[in-house]
């Protein structure tokens, strides 16, 4: 990097805040030290490898996408939520908006994660309680109602079903009178870390790719705000992965998806900027904050190098964050408000662009409205009070955090080596292809969490309230918990029953005949899944003649 790098970043920032991008705050320290909004060494020619550091807003954007950081715009606040049905889970998101939440994240039950109604026997005993139950598009309606989707951005997190349920969320957002072209959010679809990881696919993975595919293309035409894919890694180390494992995973899931695209005939400066990333923010701080700056880097250059994408905005790495649940504990769990505390501002300080925080209660069941009130204000003190968006990128440059980063870069991409070496034409996706076949990926993240629990009971690893300072009360019958009543499922039911006998019945199973009729060419499916889903046709009714039409999926035995 030539010495004229910091010139480059002022110019950058200087442009900004002329056409008014930069928020007009107090940009001091408490007590009153003006800041300046980044900071870097006063000689650039003598920090060896400083083009790999740089300043933010500058490729590879190791320090962050924007040369302004948070100056410029705060990182969105998207509480996770849902839970019973559409009514009750619309009263916390409107309570949510209230509160100061900048976009909305929907949490699906089972059933509808697995693509089942809620009245299919192996749904019994799931309706609404680990997320919101979604039949039809008459649930997205009464999800959203009151709820003005044009001008609100929505993630939506499932996988295997996520096609027919955006189907649904777009019907929504039509009887709504929303141009719908003009939607903007995030849809998971991530359907390879469904295999690696949180097992709730559908079908085998080229049908499900196949679906993928015609998503993005539906997306790029229509909807060229919406990011259709959101390449979750959250999942990945929720199951057990080291860092550098989630790391390279996936983003070589997100490779994947960008072969996928150009198999397709896309255009990758168009359609990269739609695949945005999903990590987990775990406990070990400086770790989590050197992978979120690895990964922009990692991402940056592999779009660049390998995929041809030359426009800034194809080469940027986009993410949101959740803190981590598997970080959490049933003992002592007001703990858990001080780990999500410390797991949240790490993915600032890592640049996050969005962030949801889990609340102390998670660990037992669905959080109750003053759990989820606390986990609010945990970003909104983190926001409002601690200065950490005055400054971009405030800890680039330090040894210890810059060494992290190198060192995640350079176990990523020994695994994006033996993830090729197991495919047969040279790309990642056959090479995922093969570890999902094998058991590869499952068999490596059993060993990472095998070593972290024998860690765990060794004692070498501390959880304070489990192996360490346990104490000898156990508050977490105390907590007023959240419980969705057996009424939810009971009701979930007899309204879908009704919906049934409302509906055109010769339309609905006509619509889906037609789907399948689609799935067996080469045309898009989203356009034939949209008209189903005006019909009535129920998540199950889709899923099922889709399934019977693809046939289902056994993960392999691995010992």
């Amino acid at each position: 990097m030539s010495d004229d790098a910091r010139q480059r970043w002022q110019q950058r920032y200087d442009a900004a805040l002329a056409a008014g991008r930069v928020r007009d705050a107090d940009f001091t320290t408490l007590s009153g030290v003006e800041v300046d909004p980044v900071y870097g060494p006063a000689d650039e020619g003598a920090v060896e490898g400083f083009d790999r550091i740089g300043y933010p807003g500058e490729f590879p954007f190791t320090r962050g996408l924007h040369a302004t950081g948070y100056r410029g715009r705060a990182w969105t606040i998207r509480q996770f939520a849902g839970f019973g049905n559409a009514r009750q889970t619309n009263e916390r998101y409107k309570m949510i908006l209230a509160e100061g939440g900048g976009g909305l994240s929907v949490a699906f039950d089972m059933p509808t994660l697995m693509g089942r109604d809620s009245d299919d026997p192996r749904s019994l005993g799931e309706v609404g309680h680990c997320g919101v139950a979604v039949d039809t598009a008459v649930d997205m309606d009464e999800l959203f109602d009151g709820i003005d989707l044009e001008a609100t951005t929505t993630s939506m997190t499932i996988s295997g079903p996520a096609v027919p349920v955006f189907c649904m969320y777009l019907v929504a957002a039509e009887r709504q009178g929303a141009d719908t072209g003009r939607l903007n959010g995030t849809l998971q679809t991530d359907i390879f870390k469904e295999y690696i990881a949180q097992k709730e696919w559908l079908f085998p993975p080229e049908p499900h790719l196949r679906l993928i595919g015609d998503l993005m293309e539906y997306c790029a035409e229509n909807i060229p705000a919406y990011k259709p894919i959101s390449v979750s890694g959250y999942h990945i180390r929720e199951a057990g992965s080291t860092a550098a494992q989630e790391l390279a995973y996936t983003l070589a899931d997100g490779f994947a998806y960008v072969e996928l695209g150009l198999s397709r005939g896309l255009d990758v400066e168009q359609f990269a900027p739609g695949l945005s990333f999903f990590f987990d923010a775990h406990i070990d701080f400086f770790e989590e904050i050197a992978k979120f700056r690895a990964a922009r880097r990692i991402w940056a250059r592999w779009l660049r190098d390998v995929y041809g994408a030359t426009t800034e905005k194809a080469q940027q790495l986009r993410f949101h964050t959740q803190t981590a649940g598997v970080s959490l504990t049933a003992q002592q769990p007001d703990n858990n408000i001080t780990r999500t505390a410390v797991e949240a501002l790490a993915a600032v300080l890592g640049g996050t662009q969005s962030l949801h925080t889990n609340a102390l209660d998670e660990v037992l069941a669905l959080p109750s409205a003053k759990a989820a009130q606390i986990a609010l204000r945990t970003q909104q003190v983190i926001a409002e009070e601690t200065g950490v968006m005055n400054v971009a990128d405030p800890l680039g440059g330090s040894w210890y955090v810059e060494a992290l980063t190198d060192e995640l870069e350079r176990q990523a991409e020994e695994i994006f080596t033996r993830i090729k070496d197991m495919g047969t034409d040279g790309t990642m996706t056959s090479g995922i292809l093969r570890g999902i076949e094998d058991g590869w990926f499952t068999g490596e993240i059993a060993e990472a969490a095998f070593t972290y629990q024998r860690a765990l009971e060794k004692g070498d690893k501390k959880v304070v309230g489990v192996n360490t300072l346990v104490g000898s009360v156990d508050a977490h019958d105390k907590l007023d918990i959240l419980r969705v009543s057996h009424e939810v499922e009971v009701e979930q039911k007899a309204e879908l029953a009704v919906r049934r006998q409302q509906r055109d019945d010769d339309a609905a199973r006509a619509a889906v005949a037609r789907l399948v009729e689609v799935a067996r060419t080469e045309a898009n499916m989203v356009p034939a899944m949209l008209d189903a889903v005006r019909a009535e046709a129920s998540l199950g009714e889709i899923c099922d003649a889709l399934r019977a039409e693809w046939g289902g999926y056994t993960e392999p035995a691995r010992f």
